[in-house]
């Protein structure tokens, strides 16, 4: 069992800042690449940023230079600092991990695909 929990979203102005959080639990062997997505209502699912175990990153060109992805190896944890938000932001922002997992009896298994359950982060002109 692994879950992946995000937090930090909420309500901000244009022109603000906030900081999302995702930490992974359970039955983790390793982590490979985090990323952070985003849906919009009626929209698609996009990718925000993703960032790779020796610490690279990509950016959507849409949050480049404002939004900056980094990670905890040791917490499991991946963060994502938007600043200079704007109303188009405004999405349910999912965090995501490929994870190795370790079963009971020392077995691992992976990789596999795992999303949190989403945190809203609503701008507001």
């Amino acid at each position: 069992q692994v879950q992946l929990v995000e937090s930090g979203g909420g309500l901000v102005q244009a022109g603000g800042s906030l900081r999302l959080s995702c930490t992974g639990s359970g039955s983790i062997f390793s982590i490979n690449v985090m990323g952070w997505y985003r849906q919009a209502p009626g929209k698609q699912r996009e990718l925000v940023a993703l960032i790779r175990t020796g610490g690279s990153s990509t950016y959507a060109d849409s949050v480049k230079g404002r939004f900056t992805i980094s990670r905890d190896n040791a917490k499991n944890s991946v963060y994502l600092r938007m600043n200079s938000l704007k109303v188009e932001d405004t999405a349910a922002y999912y965090c995501n991990a490929v994870v190795f997992v370790e079963t009971s009896g020392g077995v691992r298994r992976g990789p596999y695909n795992f999303w949190g359950q989403g945190t809203q982060v609503t701008v507001s002109l």
